[in-house]
């Protein structure tokens, strides 16, 4: 068991996300900066009937399905996740699970389309496959990423937000902060 009091946990967790690493366009920006661009696409997204894909793996999986809800019921946002456990294990089973977030996109993406792509690690597979196919489908692709500062994963974004945690408490914990900044701003 861990002798870190729960302020010098909270400590450490405020202090991961006061360094939060941000990208635009592959350029270092200031959070600010990147959360004002998410929401600014995010709103012209919704004003054209766009969609919102978001993909995770473990708990970055319920971190997505969890906020497509709040963004399809507090931001009138149309939203989906690919976790029907029938069309996971299809695609898995058929196609391998590299392409279970790939397979459904391809066939529901449209240019404009936003995918927000959680990742602990930000070295996924699947993940990683889904956001190349995203990119070439010219979808805005919003990236969360932690552990290494060199994961793949942190690169590949139109807007990448990384968080210098080494352990998945603080990774998850400190994207689910984010997830949950972007949902108040833009809250219809």
């Amino acid at each position: 068991m861990s002798e870190e009091s729960w302020k010098e946990h909270v400590a450490g967790l405020s202090g991961l996300l006061n360094e939060l690493s941000c990208r635009l366009e592959g350029e270092e920006v200031e959070p600010d900066v990147a959360f004002g661009k998410w929401h600014d696409l995010t709103v012209d997204l919704r004003d054209k009937k766009g969609a919102i894909y978001l993909i995770g793996n473990g708990a970055s999986a319920s971190m997505a399905s969890h906020m497509a809800a709040d963004l399809a019921k507090n931001a009138h946002l149309h939203t989906e996740v690919f976790s029907d456990l029938s069309l996971i294990t299809a695609i898995s089973n058929d196609m391998g699970y590299e392409n279970v977030f790939v397979e459904p996109l391809r066939r529901r993406a449209r240019a404009g389309d936003m995918l927000i792509a959680i990742s602990s690690s930000g070295d996924s597979r699947n993940v990683l496959e889904a956001v190349a196919l995203a990119n070439e489908l010219e979808l805005t692709v919003v990236t969360l990423s932690a552990m290494g500062a060199d994961n793949k994963l942190r690169q590949a974004g139109t807007i990448d937000f990384y968080i210098a945690a080494e352990t998945y408490s603080f990774a998850e914990t400190g994207h689910a902060a984010i997830l949950h900044h972007f949902m108040d701003m833009v809250q219809a």
